[in-house]
């Protein structure tokens, strides 16, 4: 691992593999979108044709099963994904959503996740949701001191 790596959680780590696997699929991403109150995706994905993915990391066991928030993002995309390491006891993932293993470096999607579309008026909020959190934490990048008045 670099210095950089021991600042990043394991979830933020396999976010950081995840990402880099879906540019390999034509997406653009961003972590830690917002899609509604009380809700925060890890990760966004958004396809060349307008699809939209969300993938929820998962770094053990506990983090899983404590997660009673997961159904609330499937009214805010085309496919849903769990995203674990090789190391992840799988079978406690439902069959009827999407697999990828990862890593800190890469990714591999193992089961795709069924689609349901989402509604015209549902995919206009979510492609400029996913645009303004995207500007604002480039702005924050280019611009530290701008960062608290983003909300980055």
């Amino acid at each position: 691992m670099t210095t950089s790596d021991t600042n990043l959680m394991p979830g933020q780590l396999l976010a950081r593999g995840v990402c880099r696997h879906m540019l390999s699929h034509g997406f653009v991403t961003v972590e830690e979108l917002v899609p509604t109150r009380g809700l925060r995706v890890d990760v966004m994905a958004l396809g060349p044709k307008g699809e939209i993915w969300v993938i929820e990391c998962k770094s053990s066991r506990v983090d899983f099963t404590s997660d009673n928030k997961w159904q609330g993002y499937l009214e805010w995309c085309d496919r849903y994904f769990w995203a674990v390491d090789s190391d992840f006891p799988t079978e406690l993932l439902p069959d009827d959503t999407g697999l990828i293993i990862a890593d800190s470096y890469d990714a591999e999607i193992m089961r795709m996740g069924p689609e349901d579309k989402l509604a015209p008026a549902r995919r206009k909020v979510m492609v400029q949701k996913f645009a303004t959190h995207a500007a604002r934490r480039l702005q924050g990048f280019r611009d530290p001191g701008v960062a608290a008045l983003v909300n980055v």
